[in-house]
């Protein structure tokens, strides 16, 4: 028996359903989005992340028409949850209601792909980067031609050049590091804060992997790396190996 199909009506109705004003307001301050600041613009519902994540689990088989609907919405919510629609599309090609075999995977994940790239400038904070790059992006990218990774690293716009570095998590994941040293070192002299915590976060979970390659690397360009990258990269090392670091800058 397939599961019910859900209409753009119910989703909508549904994520209504728990907006909380007081909640909106907090989330609002919290991700920056006063005049000026990274975020400036951006609107909120006030609805938690796992609310979010149990709507989208919910609306599972809703059609990719209906998630790139949603992902055009002014509001953060209903782009984090079409981000984890998408994500979950890819990760389970064989539950898309037009699934007939396995020949379709790949068409269905490029499609994903596509959707996803085609529609940057809506994937635009932190947490909406964050949830999904690595799970379309550098999943996607893991086996193909990576370089237009460098070209996003290169944009002058902000969640482009995080999409492109946060990506290569994937690729972590699988003991490949030589994408992140190369980001981490061309996003050397980014201007942004933001920037300088994901690389360095990157930098970390390389160190979690193989922590001689990842002090390596760190060793090497550590006087060129923004004290909040360099940080963030040795916030798991020993305590006396991290303050000869920080002391070396």
């Amino acid at each position: 028996m397939k599961d019910k199909l859900f209409s753009l009506k119910e989703i909508e109705l549904e994520i209504n359903s728990y907006k909380n004003s007081e909640q909106a307001k907090l989330a609002a301050r919290y991700f920056k989005t006063a005049k000026g600041e990274y975020a400036e613009g951006d609107r909120f519902l006030g609805i938690s992340v796992p609310v979010q994540r149990s709507i989208a689990r919910k609306y599972a088989n809703l059609s990719l028409r209906d998630i790139i609907y949603l992902l055009q919405s002014n509001w953060h919510e209903i782009r984090l949850i079409a981000l984890f629609l998408l994500e979950h599309r890819y990760s389970h090609p064989h539950k898309d209601p037009s699934f007939q075999n396995s020949e379709q995977i790949v068409t269905i994940r490029k499609e994903v792909y596509d959707s996803y790239v085609a529609n940057f400038s809506k994937i635009n904070n932190w947490d909406l980067v964050d949830a999904s790059a690595y799970k379309i992006i550098g999943r996607h990218l893991y086996d193909k031609d990576r370089s237009i990774l460098y070209l996003w690293a290169r944009s002058k716009i902000l969640w482009e050049r995080r999409i492109a570095i946060i990506a290569t998590f994937y690729f972590i994941q699988k003991m490949d590091f030589e994408d992140t040293f190369s980001l981490s070192e061309l996003l050397l002299d980014d201007k942004e804060d933001l920037m300088h915590k994901a690389c360095g976060w990157m930098l970390r979970e390389i160190y979690k992997k193989d922590s001689r390659r990842a002090l390596a690397w760190i060793e090497k360009f550590k006087l060129k790396m923004p004290r909040t990258m360099l940080r963030y990269a040795i916030e798991k090392v020993p305590e006396k190996k991290r303050k000869q670091i920080l002391n070396a800058k």
